[in-house]
């Protein structure tokens, strides 16, 4: 039991750091890649040639996804309207949900092997745990047999026992703090493609970059007014 127990730790433990070290390098690699598009994007000067630099390309990072999902939605919904029920409502609402579902699918990616690492970090005390019981149960049961219960005779079974506790924790705490880090990026990463999400609405809409669009010409009665 207690071999089965220490070979079920080993392989959370090495569960746990793999998921923490891929999960913390590939978010690492795709917010340098997003910065580079995000670059890349706002410096175009028209939404064609971004379409046309993502076309036939798979994206690299969730930025660049959503940006070309977004320009495909428009453009089909624009050459051939709706013929399909996904493809119901106006252009408006069909960008809307193409963006929706992008976010959607880039979300499920970044969560995916949280699971599994919350998972170790909340059960892993109770298995270090459920080891040291175990190794103290058959230590007493041990120095019962034996006949025998000095203090020298007792504590090394049972200090041995509680080693599994200890284990535990170890496996444990760093499942929790990568957790709790990864999950903290993800957080960031998804605000900011959400804010990039409406500002790719509006120009995909408007055909207008946020902040950048000039306040509108007034009508030319108000005008008259203003010169009186």
């Amino acid at each position: 039991m207690a071999k089965t127990i220490l070979v079920l730790m080993a392989g959370a433990s090495l569960t746990s750091w793999y998921l923490i070290v891929t999960k913390s390098m590939s978010g690492a690699q795709a917010r340098r890649r997003s910065e580079e598009f995000l670059k890349f994007f706002w410096n175009a000067p028209s939404i064609e040639v971004v379409g046309r630099e993502l076309d036939g390309k798979t994206p690299d990072n969730a930025f660049a996804h959503l940006a070309q999902q977004g320009i495909v939605a428009a453009q089909h919904h624009e050459r051939h309207g709706a013929h399909r029920l996904n493809e119901a409502g106006t252009p408006t609402e069909f960008i809307t949900r193409a963006l929706r579902r992008t976010i959607d699918e880039e979300t499920s990616e970044m969560e995916s092997g949280l699971t599994v690492l919350a998972s170790i970090g909340a059960t892993a005390p109770f298995v270090g745990l459920l080891g040291t019981v175990w190794g103290i149960y058959h230590a007493l049961l041990a120095i019962s047999r034996s006949g025998s219960g000095t203090l020298d005779k007792v504590a090394g079974p049972v200090g041995e026992a509680l080693i599994m506790t200890a284990i535990g924790l170890a496996v444990a705490i760093p499942a929790v703090l990568g957790y709790n880090f990864i999950v903290r990026s993800n957080r960031i990463t998804l605000a900011r493609l959400d804010g990039f999400a409406h500002d790719l609405f509006t120009f995909l809409v408007t055909g207008a970059k946020v902040g950048s669009t000039e306040p509108p010409a007034l009508p030319r009665r108000a005008r008259a007014t203003q010169d009186a």
